[in-house]
């Protein structure tokens, strides 16, 4: 009988020990962000995870890499993701189909493209002129990165389809690949692959897009507006996780930035790291804080209009909130 006792005991043992840890495990909420493409880009929101600013939120972050934003949205849509992280483009897109369900944006990362024109030889008087009568493997066509080239072009006076042909058939994850093929003159790519190539002596990074575009909207999070309305809470912990990477980086050398991003990039050494987070640095690619501005909106809209992608604008409040960056900031 005491056997019996003491094996009863033993057994309730084990299972409130399996159900404490069950509760500690179940007390961190497990959100999935799919990512338009893995980069230096978005330092902040490497910062973020791998600082634990995230976990200290409750937060539990499962990382998707969705290779292109297309993707991203669909995977939003669907439900295999909670949150999407790519261009507000997206949101616009499917707000204009006329989906009940459409995604509302409630953060930003980057205010500016963060692509690099990537050529087969140095060119140390690099002006946009130069790419007169060349190709340019330009990315998707209705993305961000293609349509904010082309605006960039032709505020340089070349006009995309007269001038210089801008290349929209190849996949976004495989635009290095096909330039390093032997395909194009000149290629865009985000960090660290545009400096991968320039170290290898397959391409040289000759300039950059977003500083010649001007804030927009560039790479965003957004979810589903009955997502967002169930969950308020989650998307205000995800800011406020967000926002701490952010003013992170704000206050941190590109050494220190690449130190902390490292685990992200395993297979980056440091000192390519370092020259990346500079680089961004240096153009202002990131936001310091999670605010989605109306002005940096218009200019998106004019971007996607002049791409020939545009033809009605959603009104700002429809498809932007930005009550969740407002409290984090605040607090």
């Amino acid at each position: 009988m005491k056997k019996i006792i003491l094996l009863i005991i033993a057994v309730i043992g084990v299972v409130l020990l399996l159900a404490s840890c069950t509760n500690t495990k179940e007390g961190m909420i497990k959100i999935r962000l799919n990512e338009v493409t893995h980069s230096v880009f978005y330092a902040p929101q490497y910062v973020a995870i791998n600082k634990g600013f995230f976990k200290e939120e409750g937060l539990d972050i499962e990382l998707y890499n969705g290779g292109g934003a297309d993707k991203v949205m669909t995977a939003v849509l669907s439900g295999q993701a909670d949150i999407g992280f790519a261009g507000a483009e997206t949101a616009i897109y499917v707000y204009n189909e006329g989906k009940e369900d459409y995604c509302v944006v409630f953060a930003q990362l980057t205010r500016c493209d963060g692509s690099f024109l990537v050529g087969r030889n140095p060119e140390p008087d690099f002006t946009w002129s130069n790419l007169t009568g060349k190709h340019i493997i330009g990315g998707r066509k209705g993305g961000m990165p293609c349509m904010t080239l082309e605006y960039v072009l032709k505020k340089n006076g070349v006009i995309p389809g007269k001038d210089v042909l801008v290349d929209t058939t190849v996949q976004f994850d495989l635009m290095a690949g096909a330039f390093t093929g032997g395909m194009g003159d000149y290629v865009t790519l985000f960090e660290p692959t545009a400096s991968m190539l320039e170290k290898e002596g397959k391409g040289y990074v000759l300039a950059s897009v977003g500083k010649g575009s001007g804030e927009t909207p560039y790479t965003t999070y957004f979810a589903k507006k009955s997502y967002i309305e169930k969950n308020p809470g989650i998307i205000q912990k995800f800011t406020n996780a967000l926002y701490r990477g952010q003013v992170w980086v704000m206050e941190h050398t590109p050494e220190e930035i690449a130190e902390v991003i490292k685990p992200s990039f395993p297979d980056t050494d440091l000192e390519l790291l370092t020259m990346v987070a500079r680089r961004y640095k240096e153009v202002d690619a990131w936001k310091t804080e999670p605010y989605i501005k109306k002005e940096a909106l218009e200019l998106l809209y004019e971007v996607m209009t002049e791409a020939g992608e545009l033809d009605k604008k959603p009104p700002y409040e429809e498809i932007i909130d930005n009550s969740f960056a407002e409290k984090t900031v605040k607090k």
